[in-house]
């Protein structure tokens, strides 16, 4: 069986994408999946012990329970935490995306899900022709989007969602993460996406999360409604042969 996959992005940079996804991961591995997360583009790095190392990436690291080559999760570990296609073209990197779905398919061998982070939001560019949204339709992954609750998250939202349809890519449903606790009408901005979503995307709302203290992925993860999510991606999985909206 094909692993089920899933290719996160987020409206912004910084809305919680790593977080979402090591809950995902979290969530997975206590379904008693293989799971394994990739950041096939991670921009800011440390060197540690003569070592190039990306947060983000180590965190999904220490939640994925299948081991993995690092070129294979990070292909392209850009050490300016910078959009891509500038870090990439000061280390004289070209992105190659083709090598991204090599990797890809080296890590869907070996586990039941694939949980696929992007960089920044879906129309981050990683070179002068291309962007974020390039590595999910090479990939032919369905989209998870979390949407940063704060100001402006309703037309970041929309925009994102418009974005990922016009490029035949599937909504496969999104997450509410609070980056502002004190934004007024949180509620009311949530309802006004579910129900823009559900009536254009069919793009079930699939978790609300509130501000929490540090990388809590077990917390995190009681807040997803992985079933629904599951249904989802196994609903998509079975008509791949036309992964697209």
């Amino acid at each position: 069986m094909k692993a089920l996959s899933l290719f996160v992005t987020g409206t912004d940079t910084g809305i919680g994408k790593t977080f979402v996804s090591c809950a995902l991961l979290r969530s997975f591995c206590a379904r008693d999946q293989r799971v394994v997360a990739l950041k096939p583009i991670a921009a800011g790095a440390k060197l540690h012990n003569g070592v190039w190392l990306n947060e983000d990436t180590e965190l999904l690291l220490d939640e994925s329970n299948v081991t993995l080559q690092p070129h294979l999760i990070t292909p392209y570990l850009l050490r300016e935490p910078v959009a891509p296609h500038i870090g990439a073209a000061h280390q004289g990197l070209p992105i190659d995306i083709s090598y991204i779905q090599s990797c890809y398919h080296d890590a869907a061998q070996l586990a039941d899900v694939v949980i696929v982070e992007g960089v920044g939001g879906v129309c981050v560019p990683i070179d002068e022709m291309k962007d974020t949204s390039d590595i999910a339709i090479m990939l032919k992954l369905p989209i998870l989007l979390v949407v940063g609750l704060r100001l402006g998250c309703i037309n970041h939202a929309l925009l994102s969602a418009e974005a990922i349809a016009t490029r035949g890519l599937t909504l496969a449903g999104w997450i509410a993460n609070v980056v502002d606790p004190y934004m007024t009408c949180s509620a009311e901005n949530i309802e006004a996406v579910r129900q823009r979503f559900d009536r254009q995307y069919s793009a079930p709302l699939l978790g609300i999360i509130p501000r929490l203290d540090g990388n809590r992925s077990d917390k995190t993860a009681s807040y997803l409604d992985i079933d629904t999510l599951l249904k989802r991606l196994r609903y998509l999985h079975a008509h791949q042969s036309n992964p697209f909206r």
